[in-house]
C-alpha cells in the first residue's frame, strides 16, 4: 500500500546509480526512504561502464550481484602498446576472489537492475517525475517541496541526501562551494561493434599522437576512447576512424556505431559533504577523471558508507554529529584518493617527451612483482577501509 505520510527517515534527491543504490542499502538496513527523481525513465546510452571488485563486494553484500554478472562482461586481463608495440599484460586472476576482474556494463543497465532490485525489495521508495524545488532544514528536520503531476508535495524527513549529479540543486541550495579545476585533456569515444581480436579483454594504447583506450562491451561491441589534442564539441563517426587508423592502423569500416560522445575531465570536491542534516554523496560531493573508471563506484563506496551512518545513528538515537563528521573526513580522502590514482592514469597517456622513459616505465610496471600492487590500484583496492 502507498505510503500517506509524508514523513521518512532519509530522503534521497536523485535516483541515478548512487542514490538507487543508497535507496537498496537503507532499506536493506530497516531505515525508512523515498527517493525523488526527475526522469520519468531510466536514463537511454552507456556512459559509465566498469564495475569493480569492491562495488560488486558490496552488490554480493546487499543480494543484489547475480544480475549484475548474468549481464556484464567480465575483464580479467588489459594489455598496455606502446603504439603498436606491446608492453605487456595487468592480470586480476591474482586479485582477491571471487570478484578479480572488472564488469564491463553499461550504466542505462546498472541503473535499470538497481531499479529493478530496489523495487523487489520495496516498490513505493521511488518517486519518478519529481522535481525538488524547495529544501530548508532546522536543528531537527530537512522540509523538502517537490512537483509531480503538476502538484506541490512537501516532505518532512531526518535527513535529506543529494545524489543529483556534478550540478547538484542540492548542493547549492545548501551553498556548499565544489572546490577543484578542469584539466587540460579532452577525449572523443564511441561504442562500435567489435572487430578486434581482444575477446574480453581491455587495451591501452600509449601512442605518440595520444592515448587510446579499447574496453569490451556486450552483444560484441567495443568502445574506443581517444584523447584529442583540443576539446571537439561535436563528435561523428570520421573522428573517431580518422585517429584509430592514423594511430594503430585499426580499420573500423562496416562496424555498427551506437554511441558517440566527448568529453573534457575535472577534479571537484565539494567542500563539505555533510551540512547538518544534509548530505552529499556521488558526483554531488566530488567529481573524478572518468580515465580509470572510478567515479560511480566511488560513489557507491560513499553510498554504503552513509548508509552504516545513519544506520549507527538511528540504533544509538545519539547526537549524529560526530558520527557523520567522520563520514564527512572518511568520503573527502577516499575522494582525493581517487583524484591522485586517476591523475596518476591520466599522465601514463599524456605525450611525452621521451617516450622510451615512459614505455619502459610501463613496462616495469607489467612485468615485474609491481604488476600485483598495481592490478590491485586499478581495481580500486584500497581507496579506503579495503586493503590493498
Amino acid at each position: 500500500m502507498k505510503k500517506t505520510s509524508q514523513t521518512y527517515q532519509v530522503v534521497i534527491v536523485g535516483g541515478g546509480a548512487v542514490g538507487l543504490f543508497l535507496g537498496i542499502c537503507l532499506q536493506r538496513a530497516g531505515i525508512d526512504c523515498l527517493i525523488l527523481e526527475q526522469l520519468k525513465q531510466v536514463r537511454e546510452g552507456s556512459r559509465s561502464l566498469g564495475i569493480h571488485p569492491v562495488s560488486l563486494e558490496l552488490f554480493q553484500n546487499t543480494g543484489i550481484v547475480s544480475p549484475f554478472l548474468d549481464e556484464g562482461i567480465t575483464i580479467s586481463n588489459g594489455h598496455a602498446f606502446a603504439n603498436r608495440r606491446k608492453l605487456g599484460t595487468l592480470s586480476f586472476d591474482d586479485c582477491p576472489k571471487p570478484f578479480n576482474f572488472i564488469l564491463a556494463l553499461p550504466q542505462n543497465r546498472t541503473e535499470t537492475i538497481l531499479e529493478q532490485q530496489l523495487h523487489a525489495i520495496n516498490s513505493q521508495v521511488l518517486e519518478r517525475g519529481a522535481t525538488v524545488t524547495d529544501i530548508s532544514q532546522s536543528d531537527k528536520k530537512v522540509q523538502v517541496s517537490y512537483q509531480k503531476e503538476g502538484k506541490t508535495v512537501t516532505a518532512n524527513t531526518d535527513f535529506l541526501v543529494g545524489c543529483d549529479g556534478k550540478d547538484s540543486f542540492v548542493r547549492q541550495q545548501t551553498n556548499i562551494t565544489f572546490e577543484g579545476s578542469a584539466y587540460p585533456d579532452t577525449y572523443i569515444m564511441g561504442d562500435f561493434s567489435d572487430n578486434t581480436d581482444l575477446g574480453n579483454d581491455a587495451a591501452i594504447y600509449l601512442c605518440d599522437a595520444g592515448l587510446i583506450e579499447s574496453f569490451p562491451l556486450a552483444n560484441n561491441r567495443r568502445r574506443w576512447v581517444i584523447k584529442t589534442s583540443k576539446y571537439c564539441s561535436s563528435v561523428n563517426r570520421a573522428a573517431i576512424e580518422k585517429r584509430l587508423w592514423a594511430r594503430l592502423k585499426h580499420d573500423l569500416t562496416g562496424t555498427e556505431n551506437t554511441m558517440l560522445s566527448s568529453f573534457g575531465v575535472q577534479k571537484l570536491v565539494a567542500s563539505t559533504m555533510v551540512n547538518n542534516r544534509i548530505i552529499l554523496a556521488g558526483d554531488a560531493a566530488h567529481v573524478v577523471s572518468p580515465i580509470g573508471g572510478q567515479g560511480m563506484n566511488l560513489g557507491w563506496l560513499g553510498a554504503w558508507d552513509l548508509a552504516e551512518s545513519l544506520s549507527a545513528i538511528a540504533e544509538s538515537k545519539s547526537d549524529s554529529r560526530s558520527i557523520l563528521q567522520q563520514f564527512d573526513q572518511r568520503r573527502s580522502r577516499a575522494a582525493q584518493t581517487a583524484i591522485r590514482r586517476a591523475e596518476m592514469n591520466m599522465r601514463l597517456g599524456r605525450s611525452a617527451n621521451i617516450p622510451s622513459i615512459r614505455n619502459g616505465l610501463v613496462w616495469m610496471m607489467l612485468n615485474t612483482p609491481l604488476s600485483q600492487l598495481m592490478a590491485r590500484l586499478f581495481t580500486m583496492r584500497g581507496i579506503e577501509r579495503w586493503p590493498v
